[in-house]
């Protein structure tokens, strides 16, 4: 928790970001009873979100499943997994949270900040904040709060299905973030970048590495 405490100054809230060619999605799983992380990258196309480039890398888990603390758990496979592509992607949209986290320093954060990459938190559920009622168009988003601090957003990705909650990671602002999710969901909930990572991540319990495009 202190870690978070110091790691968060260094996010970076504003659009910081280079031409965008290449998005990715990170996902991880735990097959074998929880004792080793499935960490999956689907890299595509962007605008066209054709897919570019995939890695899987399993790696025994170190660190115990603690409400908060889960970017502890999972980014030492995601950097393994990153570290296997032919190159680094532009941006990379994380299932998880970024500032939308009661230390402001989600998984999102954590792994924009040790890449220096824009990185954005795009999760199924709220972990903490409160909102007003949210509109059942795609595109409608309201913002999330904690107390008087804006954290995130609640975000219609499809009309009439549950939200997302959309937060920075790093180096992107909350703004262009619901932007850039939009780009990258066509007609289902999730982003498409997300669905391919899960697929990946969730994909058969071997845990040897593999590798396609």
């Amino acid at each position: 928790m202190a870690l978070q405490e110091r790691l968060r100054e260094r996010v970076v809230v504003q659009d910081r970001l280079g031409a965008l060619h290449h998005v990715a999605g990170v996902d991880v799983g735990f097959p074998r009873g929880r004792q080793t992380a499935r960490a999956a990258v689907a890299v595509l196309g962007f605008p066209d979100l054709s897919p570019c480039d995939q890695t899987v890398v399993c790696r025994p888990v170190a660190f115990p499943y603690v409400p908060g603390l889960l970017s502890f758990r999972e980014v030492p496979a995601v950097l393994a997994a990153l570290e296997a592509l032919r190159e680094l992607p532009d941006l990379i949209l994380c299932d998880g949270q970024g500032q939308a986290h009661p230390r402001r320093f989600g998984i999102a954060c954590h792994l924009g900040v040790l890449l220096d990459r824009p990185t954005i938190g795009v999760a199924k559920s709220r972990l903490v904040g409160r909102h007003g009622p949210l509109p059942e168009e795609k595109g409608a988003w309201v913002p999330l709060y904690d107390g008087s601090e804006r954290i995130g957003a609640v975000l219609r990705t499809r009309s009439g299905v549950a939200p997302l909650y959309v937060s920075v990671g790093h180096r992107v602002s909350l703004e262009t973030a619901i932007e850039l999710v939009l780009r990258c969901t066509t007609r289902y909930r999730l982003p498409e970048t997300t669905r391919a990572a899960h697929r990946l991540a969730s994909g058969g319990a071997s845990c040897s590495q593999d590798r396609g495009s």
